[in-house]
């Protein structure tokens, strides 16, 4: 695998002193440093923080207005409709707000875009339908905070907004350009003094209802029954696991093993899950997907009523048409995968950014092939299909790459969009694709160096220094994902005593190895098994980029390693 760098973390601290103060392994401080993690306090809010450590809700610009707000239309009945969004992020967001407004006795109701309909966010087809229906008081929840010209018509028609969001503000020449709601939270405003902006639209609604249920006399602890959902979208939004969020997923994952959730114990079920041994992976790649699977192949609403099921029967039906659809739209993004590789070996292998165009794709799984693009070519990644009055896209970006400023620099040419750094979603005339790819590109200002995936290694530790205590001790740094991720090792020169492929897909080979002094140890990598032999060759030599695992078969226990990346000597 010469195609990336190998790179080692070299931040300097005392690690003897920081192990012996909090009763860790040199090794594991030496990780928490790499993860840039300072100071005590720093430090033992990453070890042992917990709920007192969240910040205060109070800091939130505009969120105290947003409170007094609601609990007068709540007092006076009238009319409260949620806009949210059809991600698990809006999913989630809707859930909390909605379980919220009807506890503290709202008369509320929600609406989610459809997507392939209205589209992201609230639209004026939402705010018409809104009025017809008698609603006083929109509040959205996950998205609004680009929606400047469906605001000033809300308003022109009289309703109150609110709202909630926690993306990038639109700003021009420096200046913010935000719609004129009566109150706007969202972390990501200039003047917001919340200490962490990178909270995902769920969190915004939870801090929100935290000061609601205080104002109106809720017990603390129903407020902590929605921190299960908080911590769902903040791994399935792919939120940074740092600070606050890392807290936030980590005590969630704490309540899901025992929630009183009847949907999400039932599409646990159906994925053979185990909610007592949860981790943020499971999250990410298999509870999320379903969660959002309605929301890209049918209607975000399936989720959400999901969620909301106090009945088994129907928890146990939505549960399974979610795993089913979700089954289906994994075989449709391989098929689309496959498509977008072909065109970009064929017409784009020396774009910068690369832009494809499926016009036949199912527009809601563009995102999804746009990452696994972006995996394959390290480079930022767009994919676009044929939609309803035009064409429609999204975008996966690397690190050295501000999709969200990029688009920016082209919004000429765009009808809509909006979005981070590292990922945005936007609409244009098809006529305009080919500028739109030769602009982006022109002005990427990417060099090679930027398409080499960085392999950054924690520590290179000899073998011979794992322990089942080591590797237990590592569970402290969990959850692992986004900006915390699960640590990795290196060895140089392992010999190879034998490797073979296993599996009914041959995707995994068995390794026997060696080190330089005579101590051995199992190792184990996933992927595709005859290519590793292939490339092996004659090879009896490796360097190994590594993470330390305890294989349990037969009641017996031993050590291994699950070899992530490697090279032959």
């Amino acid at each position: 695998m010469t195609s990336e760098k190998w790179m080692l973390q070299t931040k300097k601290a005392d690690f003897q002193k920081i192990a012996d103060c909090f009763g860790i392994s040199p090794v594991t401080a030496r990780i928490i440093r790499n993860r840039d993690i300072v100071g005590e306090e720093g430090i033992r809010r990453y070890l042992s923080g917990n709920i007192g450590d969240l910040y205060s809700p109070h800091l939130l610009k505009d969120v105290d207005l947003a409170v007094r707000i609601l609990k007068n239309k709540i007092r006076e009945k009238k009319k409260i409709r949620i806009i949210g969004d059809y991600d698990i992020d809006g999913v989630c967001s809707t859930y909390i707000l909605y379980t919220a407004l009807r506890r503290t006795g709202a008369e509320a109701d929600y609406e989610i875009p459809d997507r392939i309909r209205d589209g992201y966010g609230i639209n004026m087809s939402i705010i018409e339908a809104a009025c017809r229906d008698g609603v006083d008081t929109l509040l959205t929840c996950d998205n609004g905070i680009a929606a400047v010209e469906e605001i000033r018509r809300a308003k022109e028609l009289g309703m109150t907004v609110i709202i909630t969001d926690h993306h990038e503000v639109l700003a021009l020449e420096g200046q913010e350009i935000k719609p004129a709601a009566d109150a706007v939270v969202d972390p990501k405003q200039k003047d917001c003094t919340y200490p962490n902006p990178e909270i995902c639209g769920a969190v915004v609604a939870w801090k929100l209802v935290r000061l609601l249920y205080e104002e109106s006399g809720v017990e603390e602890e129903e407020w902590l029954d929605l921190l299960e959902f908080a911590a769902v979208a903040t791994v399935g939004d792919v939120m940074r696991l740092q600070d606050e969020n890392r807290i936030i997923v980590k005590e969630g994952l704490k309540r899901i093993a025992f929630t009183k959730n009847i949907g999400l114990r039932k599409l646990a079920e159906k994925n053979n899950l185990d909610l007592s041994s949860l981790t943020a992976y499971h999250i990410g790649f298999v509870i999320g997907p379903c969660l959002n699977a309605g929301g890209r192949l049918q209607t975000a609403k399936m989720a959400l009523s999901l969620l909301l099921s106090g009945e088994e029967q129907e928890a146990d039906r939505l549960a399974l048409e979610l795993k089913e659809l979700n089954d289906r739209r994994k075989s449709m993004t391989q098929e689309g995968t496959e498509q977008a590789a072909e065109l970009v070996e064929r017409y784009y292998h020396s774009d910068k950014v690369l832009v494809v165009f499926l016009p036949e794709c199912h527009e809601s799984l563009a995102g999804i092939i746009a990452g696994r693009l972006r995996e394959r070519y390290q480079k930022p990644s767009m994919v676009l299909t044929r939609a309803e009055g035009g064409v429609k896209g999204s975008g996966r970006s690397i690190e050295s790459y501000h999709m969200f400023q990029g688009l920016t620099e082209v919004r000429d040419l765009l009808t809509k969009f909006g979005g981070h750094p590292m990922a945005a979603g936007f609409s244009l005339p098809e006529e305009n694709i080919e500028e739109f790819r030769r602009r982006l590109n022109e002005n990427a200002g990417l060099t090679e160096e930027d398409f080499i995936p960085r392999i950054w290694i924690d520590v290179p530790m000899p073998l011979e220094y794992i322990t089942e205590d080591l590797i237990e001790e590592f569970r402290i740094l969990e959850p692992f994902g986004q900006g915390n991720e699960k640590p990795l090792f290196a060895q140089k020169n392992l010999g190879i005593r034998s490797a073979r492929v296993m599996g009914k897909n041959r995707n995994v080979v068995r390794l026997s190895l060696v080190t330089e002094n005579g101590y051995p140890m199992d190792g184990i990598w996933f992927g595709e098994g005859d290519r590793f032999i292939e490339e092996m060759g004659g090879c009896r030599r490796m360097d190994a980029v590594y993470y330390p695992d305890i294989n349990e078969y037969n009641g017996n226990r031993s050590l291994q390693i699950i070899v992530k990346n490697f090279q032959f000597r």
